[in-house]
């Protein structure tokens, strides 16, 4: 087992009724005036807002409302919650919602606590300084936001999709209460699902063969309770059990829990998350069905020379027995099964999206921030090579 670091200040509170602590939750962080961000009238129309407003209140806190934030969060919008914050005088940030919100969320706290242009962050010309402190009521099991160091944000002008990774960007606290998601649209507690696999898979794909057997078998053990649990649920949308289990599952996928142990840092791949990214911004696609769209192209692509880590994948999770690179094949073939049962596509027609030649150089081209990177480290993608995934995927 490598050396490594890990850092997870987040405190959780899980469970039913959570989201009635929120007043004394922000007031014990030391809150004042707090922006309530949130996306579209679903948190108005189940009550959940009225409920968390009620606690601030009771608390003695004071705050204003932001909503309008949508998958694929806008800077648009993150430029509009840090002129109202600093109009407000707000001094904490409650994002009530998915990853989109709790991105956007963590953006705002970028701006507002440093000078200049938020974008700066994401287009990597600087690493933010601070920010101001930020909590959520999470309401769907996805991204792991709530408990990571990131968040994505999409620039309108030019569709770029860009990420930024910082410790300021950790929530003081995630209320995490499961009987929030039942109401959810089936299509997005899939789409969260196939994310939280997605992100424990990136970090699987590591390069170094000495890794660690503790972090692998909670790694194997994340993604089988996420495909166990997101077939109840398509059975029983109401399921509470079922649902805890995705939602705490899309917590460490994403905490740095599966990085421990492998090659320096065990950073990961993180090359589907690129390649999906500049879909994302080109289409506005939902994340977690964008991934899958593009991962099965990804892995046969790097595969070919690199079947190790699929074929130990294939034996832990799905037991299979066989040489490494039927393994590797296997491995592709039954995640790929799993997103069809789950109704998810495994190519980007399956998105509604018809990739033409122009349009895949373009997204290739964005990918690799204009000829300055190579994602991947499991193995490095040049431009061509995204091309050819973008191919392979259509």
């Amino acid at each position: 087992m490598n050396n490594f670091y890990y850092y997870t200040p987040t405190k959780v509170v899980f469970g039913k009724n959570s989201e009635l602590e929120t007043g004394r939750l922000v007031a014990g962080f030391g809150g004042k005036r707090v922006l309530l961000h949130f996306g579209g009238a679903s948190a108005k129309k189940s009550g959940l807002l009225d409920k968390v407003c009620a606690s601030l209140k009771e608390a003695g806190l004071s705050f204003v409302e932001l909503g309008g934030v949508v998958p694929n969060p806008r800077l648009s919008k993150v430029r509009e919650g840090i002129a109202l914050c600093e109009k407000e005088g707000v001094d904490f940030i409650l994002a009530i919602g998915g990853g989109s919100v709790i991105d956007s969320a963590k953006a705002i706290g970028f701006g507002l606590f440093n000078k200049g242009d938020v974008w700066d962050f994401y287009s990597k010309k600087r690493e933010p300084k601070g920010s101001i402190p930020a909590a959520c009521v999470l309401t769907i099991a996805a991204t792991g936001s709530e408990m990571s160091d990131s968040s994505v944000i999409t620039n309108e002008e030019g569709a770029l999709k860009r990420g930024c990774n910082s410790d300021y960007s950790r929530l003081k606290f995630a209320i995490m209460n499961p009987e929030l998601t039942f109401t959810l649209p089936w299509f997005q507690k899939a789409s969260g699902a196939a994310d939280i696999i997605m992100h424990t898979l990136e970090r699987w794909f590591d390069n170094e063969r000495k890794s660690s057997e503790l972090t692998d078998a909670i790694s194997v053990s994340v993604i089988k309770t996420v495909m166990q649990n997101i077939i109840k649920i398509k059975k029983e949308p109401s399921n509470y059990d079922a649902a805890a289990e995705l939602m705490w599952a899309g917590s460490l996928s994403h905490n740095g829990l599966t990085n421990c142990g492998g090659s320096p840092g065990r950073g990961g791949d993180w090359a589907c998350h690129q390649l999906e990214h500049e879909l994302g911004g080109m289409f506005d696609v939902a994340h977690g069905a964008g991934l899958c769209a593009v991962w099965g192209s990804w892995a046969r692509f790097v595969s070919k020379e690199n079947p190790w880590r699929f074929a130990a994948l294939a034996r832990e999770l799905f037991s299979v027995n066989a040489n490494e690179a039927e393994a590797a094949k296997l491995c592709i073939e039954k995640f790929e099964a799993f997103f069809v049962s789950i109704d998810m596509p495994v190519n980007i027609s399956g998105l509604g999206v018809s990739l033409s030649k122009e349009q895949i150089k373009e997204l290739a081209w964005k990918c690799s921030f204009f000829g300055t990177r190579k994602p991947g480290a499991y193995r490095p993608l040049d431009i061509a090579d995204m091309e050819t995934i973008f191919s392979m995927a259509k």
